[in-house]
This record gives C-alpha cells, sequence and structure tokens, in this order.
C-alpha cells in the first residue's frame, strides 16, 4: 500500500525507546496483574480526562458492560443506543441481559440525535448511551437533560474520541461514567486489548473496582457478582508511556483532517466540526452515492480506505430479534451506504494525505461520476429535516 489505512508499525517506532522501557520495566518487576503500573496508570488518565476516578479494564466492550452493571441494569430494562456504532457497543449492552433500544442519528455529526430521546423512553429505561463516533461528541447538554427529566443514567462510549471536548468538557467526563477502549489504533491504544471506566462518583468508583475483579472487597470476599476484566501491567505501562503525546497526536489528526476538507469539499461530503465542539479525528468519513467505486479506484491506485460501519446494529442478523426492519432507522440507513473512511494515522505525512486527494480528484474527472457528486455534495445540503447543514 503506498498510503495504508493505518500504521501500527511506525507509531511503534516513534515511540519505541519509553515503550521498550516500560515493557522491560514491568517485566523485570515480576508483577503483572493489579500493580503499581496499573495504579499509575489510572491515576494519570484520570488527570489527563480531568476526572476523579479511573478504573482500567481489558476492553472498551467490557468497560460499557462494568459501567451498565454499576447501574444495576439487567433483564427487563432498557438501554438507549444508536445502532451507528461497532457491535461491541450494543454486545456490551447485551451482556447485561437488558435490551438496546435504537435511536436514530444526525446525517451530519454521525451522533445520537437528541430530539428523538423523549418518545423513545419508558419506565424500562435505564442508561442512554450516547457514542462519540469518529471523534466528535455528541449533544450531551441536550441529553443529560433529557436523563435528568426521566431519572435514567447517561453513560458515554468514548472509544473513538480519547482527548475529544464539548465547551471544554472532555469526552467521558459530562455523564455519570464514560467508557474507553485502548485498542491499538485508537487515539491512545494500547499494544493489545485494554479499556477504562471513568466517574467522578466514590460510590460508582468502589463498585466498578469490585465489578472488574470478581466483585471482590477484598481477597476471597466476593460481595457482588463480578467478573474478570483487568488491566495487565504491561498494557497499563504501555499505556502511561504514550499518555503524554495524546493531545499532539489529536492535533496531527486535526491537521490532516484540515488538508483533506480543504481539497476535497467541492467533491464529496466532508465531516464538520460544530461551534463549542472538538474533534480529534479518529477516523474521517466522507459521504459519496460512489461509495464502492471510490473504494475500488483508490485501492487500485494503492490507498487504503475503509467502511466504518456497513451493516447498522439493529440490521444485524445477531439482534433481528429485536424486530426492526430496514426502513426503522432512515437517517442511519441513508448514510451507511454512502460513507468511507479514508486513511488517518497522526504518522501519515502531509504526501500522503495529497495522494488521496488527488486519487478522489482523479476518480470524479470521469463525466459519470463528476455531475452528481458536484450536485449531491456542493457547498450546503440539508439532510432529513433535522436542522443541521452539512458542508
Amino acid at each position: 500500500m503506498k498510503v495504508p489505512f493505518g500504521n501500527m508499525k511506525v507509531h511503534y517506532q516513534e515511540y519505541k525507546a519509553a515503550i521498550d522501557e516500560a515493557v522491560g520495566r514491568v517485566l523485570e518487576s515480576g508483577h503483572y496483574i493489579l500493580g503499581p503500573e496499573l495504579e499509575k496508570f489510572e491515576a494519570e488518565f484520570a488527570q489527563f480526562l480531568g476526572v476523579k476516578y479511573a478504573v482500567g479494564c481489558a476492553s472498551g466492550t467490557e468497560a460499557i458492560y462494568l459501567a451498565l452493571a454499576a447501574a444495576g441494569c439487567g433483564p427487563g430494562d432498557e438501554v438507549l443506543v444508536v445502532a451507528h456504532t461497532a457491535v461491541p457497543t450494543i454486545s456490551a449492552i447485551s451482556m447485561t441481559g437488558a435490551t438496546p433500544v435504537f435511536v436514530d442519528i444526525k446525517a451530519s455529526t454521525y451522533v445520537m440525535r437528541e430530539t428523538e430521546l423523549e418518545s423513545k423512553i419508558t419506565p424500562r429505561t435505564k442508561v442512554i448511551v450516547p457514542v462519540h463516533i469518529y471523534g466528535h461528541m455528541a449533544d450531551m447538554e441536550i441529553i443529560c437533560k433529557v436523563a435528568a427529566r426521566h431519572n435514567v443514567k447517561v453513560l458515554e462510549d468514548c472509544a473513538q474520541s480519547t482527548g475529544a471536548t464539548y465547551r471544554g468538557a472532555m469526552a467521558g467526563t459530562i455523564g455519570d461514567w464514560g467508557a474507553f477502549s485502548f485498542y491499538p489504533s485508537k487515539n491512545l491504544g494500547a499494544f493489545g486489548d485494554g479499556g477504562a471506566v471513568c466517574t467522578n462518583s466514590e460510590a460508582e468508583y468502589k463498585k466498578l473496582i469490585m465489578l472488574r475483579n470478581y466483585g471482590q472487597s477484598k481477597r476471597y470476599h466476593h460481595d457482588i457478582v463480578g467478573i474478570n476484566s483487568r488491566l495487565d501491567e504491561i498494557q497499563s505501562a504501555i499505556l502511561s508511556a504514550q499518555l503524554p503525546h495524546v493531545h499532539t497526536n489529536n492535533e496531527r489528526r486535526r491537521a490532516i483532517a484540515a488538508r483533506y476538507t480543504a481539497g476535497l469539499k467541492n467533491l464529496v461530503v466532508t465531516p464538520i466540526e460544530l461551534t463549542g465542539f472538538k474533534h480529534v479525528f479518529h477516523l474521517y468519513v466522507i459521504q459519496t452515492p460512489y461509495r464502492e467505486e471510490l473504494q475500488q479506484y483508490l485501492l487500485d491506485r494503492g490507498i487504503q480506505c475503509l467502511i466504518h460501519y456497513p451493516i447498522p446494529a439493529h440490521l444485524q442478523q445477531a439482534y433481528s430479534y429485536l424486530g426492526y426492519k430496514t426502513g426503522s432507522l432512515p437517517t442511519t440507513e441513508h448514510i451507511v451506504k454512502r460513507i468511507l473512511s479514508l486513511p488517518m494515522f497522526p504518522q501519515m505525512t502531509d504526501e500522503q494525505v495529497d495522494m488521496v486527494i488527488e486519487g478522489i480528484a482523479d476518480f470524479y474527472k470521469d463525466s459519470r461520476y463528476v455531475v452528481d457528486a458536484a450536485t449531491d455534495a456542493g457547498t450546503a445540503v440539508k439532510v432529513f429535516g433535522e436542522g443541521q447543514v452539512v458542508s
């Protein structure tokens, strides 16, 4: 690939000295589970976010599960969530026995359409899970107000938004809990699986500490039903080594995004950043009615693009028992046919970015695509009457 979608090897090479030292330190210590490296990272990550507590766990999926378990979610409860997300978000809900109830999204930012929440809430609703997808946060002020009116908790899915902000507040710090994934490709990634839950509540913190370790209050004393979901010492040390660079890497992502937007805004629908938000561009996602043709064209030129995500959760076979049909979530179903994720990683060079831009521009020189694409992208379009301008 001339331009890979991501490049973890070059990321490792950039921080090799610090990461190698961290791993060696842990191996020499002889302490590999629930030790000082985890405590250190949890304290550092909490400080980074601006919250009181962070609890490391085994994955982003289990971070969501642990927060839902702390909320008491179980069979008979409902959790409001979007279908346009990685299926692990929904898997975590299913793990509790609760029922996911899907809310449509905004076509402009791909996040939960908060105006639909009131109509979806029932006496069984326990938690709302806004997903800060691609690196742009949902409108947390409105979501939290709706939740408060109905005595419902809010769990932020921050898997793709480490470092993103909403009116100055970090992703994960506004709701009752924030759940993070440290999958290697994330804005802060481990070299394996990992996750964390953050909270400002001491009571919730103590509950999460027990839930991640078999429900133990102390060794062999199991006060609640828990699971094994621990962030190990090696991953904790690797994360600590990279944490100081998150903001710098996010700024590089934003610079890449700005370069993409400047070069593509008259060809395709490009991402936006709403006033009061800071987008950290875990992914740079465009819209085009010629998604498959463009993806193949770029691949033939050695440019790797992916789709996040081609099949929404409500139409996945695994969740067919919920009874959703095509047409249930019109905006979600519209955009998943059009979205394409362009290469995005902090070590990406300007030359590589320009290769992607030039590839897309060349694609639209074909007369079969230019007219429709120009009409579709234009300078501004309104989508589904949501009052949100896509530009």
